[in-house]
């Protein structure tokens, strides 16, 4: 399998979770990825995670999660050595990722036009909450302060419990994944140019994948609102009670709608009015929903999901996290790496790769989450530095 990166160097000097995991998804596409972190304590994700004594030895599972194959180096920037390291690093480099505050980096004078001197073809990266300008530019940023900014939360949950908050940090997500296509971009686009300075929003790059609901608001002038787990642009579209589990069902097309009604038995819903279109539906949609319930009692959700499926009615169980990390459709595709007694957690790793596959096969990295600072030796000898330099910058708290 082609890496489509390969021979890429990435210099990664982000932390906790939207700037990993650009870089994660670039080591995975073939780049290497050095994570410059501070001395000692290096990324906060190493302190984070359900388990105390993977925290206490700077290997936490939310460290684990998106930093295979990457490796580590520490390097302190508020030193006038670290900070020649770091440009020296940056020659080598062709892209950079950071995501701290914006003007961090320009105080630490170590800012884009500094390191462009350097790298003129670097492709610098900086992820933020809220971007590089702007009157909320210099406001701190988590994922659940995005959450609520950006609209999610106010369309999450049903109306009597929304603003509700998404189980999964999706905007740090979402604010990676977008890096890691600009980066991409950018280093595709440098054949034709220089360098070039990413400014990347966590709060514009969420609003952008909401395209359908915003557009409600700014093309029909619809206000848009929680609707828990009904589907507002169709009905039967959402989750139903089973005998056992809950059942999604997206009946949307009118035969699918009918095909679900005669294998339920329940032909007279057709002849309804208030079931006769999917305007009808919608307007119904909590009545129809208990009149399929009654009929969906009968079976469990796993039952009904294979037998609907078969008729072309698109349905599926809601699983839990175990459960669909054992079903076939992903323990059987590669999603998942598996790492023996990866160093400085003294365990078995496993952990997810990326949601694509190239030439069929998972993009995948051979080297586990690294140590803090396991390969000091390696990259700094790299640029020339002797043993007794590398030690002598250690020893003044450089690195």
């Amino acid at each position: 399998m082609s890496e489509p990166l390969e021979g890429i160097r990435v210099l990664d000097l982000t932390n906790v979770l939207a700037g990993p995991f650009c870089c994660h998804q670039l080591a995975h596409l073939g780049a290497q990825v050095i994570k410059v972190e501070v001395p000692g304590r290096g990324d906060l994700a190493r302190q984070l995670g359900a388990d105390p004594d993977l925290n206490e030895k700077l290997m936490g599972v939310s460290f684990l999660a998106q930093n295979a194959g990457k490796k580590s180096v520490t390097l302190n920037l508020k030193t006038a050595a670290g900070r020649d390291l770091l440009k020296r690093l940056v020659r080598t480099a062709d892209a950079l990722v950071e995501n701290f505050r914006p003007g961090v980096m320009d105080r630490l004078e170590v800012g884009y036009e500094v390191l462009r001197a350097e790298n003129p073809r670097l492709v610098y990266c900086a992820i933020s909450g809220f971007g590089q300008d702007g009157p909320l530019r210099d406001l701190p940023a988590y994922d659940q302060i995005i959450q609520g900014l950006s609209g999610v939360m106010s369309i999450t949950g049903a109306p009597e419990t929304a603003p509700y908050r998404v189980g999964t940090p999706i905007c740090d997500t979402i604010g990676g994944l977008t890096a890691a296509f600009a980066v991409a971009a950018a280093l595709q686009g440098r054949a034709r140019g220089g360098g070039t300075f990413i400014d990347v929003s966590m709060l514009e790059a969420t609003l952008a994948t909401m395209g359908w609901v915003v557009s409600n608001w700014l093309v029909a002038g619809v206000r848009p609102q929680p609707h828990g787990n009904e589907n507002v642009t169709s009905a039967p579209s959402g989750t139903f009670e089973t005998a056992e589990g809950l059942l999604n069902v997206a009946a949307n097309k009118q035969e699918q709608w009918e095909i679900l009604c005669r294998h339920l038995g329940r032909e007279e819903l057709l002849a309804q009015s208030d079931y006769r279109t999917r305007e009808d539906r919608k307007a119904n949609r909590f009545a129809l929903k208990a009149e399929l319930e009654r009929s969906l009692a009968a079976k469990t959700a796993r039952v009904w999901a294979r037998e609907l499926n078969r008729l072309g009615v698109p349905s599926g169980a809601v699983f839990a996290v175990p459960e669909i990390l054992e079903h076939p459709q992903i323990a059987e595709r590669g999603m998942i790496a598996r790492f023996e007694t990866v160093p400085g957690a003294g365990r078995e790793v496993r952990v997810l790769r990326t949601g694509i596959k190239l030439d069929g096969a998972a993009p995948a990295v051979e080297a586990p989450p690294p140590r803090l600072g396991a390969d000091n030796a390696e990259i700094y000898g790299a640029l020339g530095l002797s043993e007794a330099e590398i030690e002598t910058l250690k020893r003044e708290g450089a690195i």
